[in-house]
């Protein structure tokens, strides 16, 4: 990119960078294996096969109807042992959950504000046809919501209480590209609407609301490391870091918190390594991916909190595959009169 992007454009971009340093070792829990299978990260890599820790064997999912048809082609990988969640994707690529991200970004843009009706019918449309992605795995989210939609739920109606942090993954995204032309409290709103469309957990709806707050106020300035005691004081406190401290990342996030993808241990997990290396995107990020578990949708809150406070590595940002995308999304945003939030 040819010039810095400005804090929030930029949290969107770190959300990004860390999914596509997660992807190849998302899901490990095995961090010896993790070691021995990848080694040292420091940047993109590409998946390799077979994941040791793949629970695709034990995955289903069928559609009831052309409804609910969004595995495929990936349909086949389903129910088999060691297939990898993201087999297709080249380093520096993201995960669908991201892809999604960029979607809504971009769907807000050219609408001029967010209309939830029209996003489900957009969303819709991108899961059910095929090539639109090549990823292999699709969160159980999806399938709640579309196994809904094949019953004849109407689309607002047809998401899940889902307790993954996977919810929080578009955050950044309607952060970037709202805020400024839209008030801190709509905002907010237009966050609750959003992810509550998939994910109808209170704890879930929480951390968005916390994650919106946090990031506009790095954004304004604010020290990161204070926002996040001040907003996330439901999940983080200065007594549980100065008990953590002392340990390993892969200590506390995998003996003291879990790395699974549960809101309640994985929030606190994402706000403790942003927290921790709150002067060091890179090492944040590589954090984040080495501890295994849900890294890449966790990587949403990390990469974004990191990439609000401070400047994304040169190499990091060359090397991601949606890198010129992100360029001519917010350079679009520039050009455009101001969004105005919800477009009824």
């Amino acid at each position: 990119m040819s010039c810095p992007l400005s804090p929030l454009p930029n949290a969107f971009l770190g959300s990004l960078v860390a999914d596509a340093i997660a992807m190849p070792v998302h899901w490990y829990y095995d961090r010896e294996t993790l070691d021995r299978d990848y080694g040292a990260i420091a940047g993109y890599r590409e998946p390799k096969s077979p994941h040791p820790d793949s629970i695709l064997w034990r995955s289903s999912y069928v559609a009831a109807n052309e409804k609910g048809e969004i595995l495929h082609d990936q349909a086949a990988s389903w129910g088999k042992r060691g297939i990898h969640y993201h087999q297709l994707l080249r380093a520096g690529e993201n995960t669908l959950n991201q892809k999604l991200a960029f979607e809504l970004a971009e769907f807000i843009l050219a609408r001029g504000g967010y209309d939830p009706a029209a996003w489900c019918d957009h969303y819709i449309e991108f899961m059910r046809t095929p090539g639109r992605h090549r990823d292999t795995y699709v969160e159980e989210y999806h399938r709640i919501f579309f196994t809904n939609l094949s019953r004849g739920v109407k689309p607002l109606a047809c998401g899940g209480a889902d307790v993954h942090i996977g919810g929080l993954v578009p955050v950044p995204a309607i952060v970037a590209v709202l805020a400024g032309s839209t008030s801190p409290v709509d905002l907010r709103g237009i966050v609750q609407t959003h992810v509550g469309l998939t994910h109808k957990d209170a704890g879930v709806l929480a951390a968005a609301d916390a994650l919106v707050k946090m990031l506009l106020d790095v954004a304004g300035g604010a020290s990161l490391r204070d926002s996040i005691l001040e907003h996330g004081s439901a999940w983080i406190s200065k007594a549980k870091l100065r008990q953590w401290e002392d340990h390993a990342d892969r200590i506390v996030v995998g003996r003291i918190l879990s790395p699974a993808c549960y809101i309640p241990d994985a929030f606190p997990a994402a706000l403790f390594l942003a927290w921790r290396h709150a002067d060091d995107f890179r090492g944040g990020v590589v954090a984040n991916a080495t501890v295994g578990g849900d890294n890449c949708h966790r990587g949403a809150v990390v990469g974004s909190l990191l990439g609000a406070a401070g400047d994304i590595p040169p190499d990091l940002v060359e090397g991601l595959a949606a890198a010129g995308r992100v360029r001519a999304c917010f350079d679009e945003r520039r050009k455009q009169p101001a969004a105005a939030g919800v477009v009824a």
